[in-house]
């Protein structure tokens, strides 16, 4: 549903494949570099780690945001999810990996970050009518 502006109204998921894209991307790369950072200190570490940055996004998630929910949470939990996510990413990649790999997966982050926006503000308002 879109107003008269032809803007998206509060209740309507914004269109968000490329920050889908870069989210998945981003995810990606922390469930490798954050094992990979914690191997030396602990396996039993980096397989928990592993664990959680995937358990917990697939377990917790927001209705309307995807197609199965298993737990609903409100918006603002899915988003320090993802921010739990791109954090996990650039400290690990700058721990584990060489510089130049460090500052392109911090420029993947940010990117992400910028291309939120929306989702972010449909799940902050999606609270809001839940509420």
């Amino acid at each position: 549903m879109t107003d008269v502006a032809g803007g998206e109204t509060a209740s309507e998921r914004p269109d968000d494949r490329a920050a889908s894209a870069l989210r998945f991307a981003t995810e990606l790369v922390a469930w490798v570099a954050t094992p990979w950072a914690l191997a030396g200190h602990s396996w039993l570490l980096a397989a928990v780690s592993v664990v959680t940055l995937i358990g917990l996004p697939t377990l917790f998630s927001t209705r309307g945001d995807k197609a199965n929910v298993i737990i609903a949470v409100p918006g603002w939990a899915t988003i320090l999810l993802v921010l739990l996510q791109l954090a996990a990413a650039v400290i690990s990649s700058w721990l584990a990996w060489p510089v130049w790999a460090a500052v392109t997966v911090t420029l993947l982050a940010a990117g992400t970050l910028v291309t939120e926006r929306s989702r972010w503000r449909w799940l902050v308002s999606a609270d809001q009518l839940a509420g």
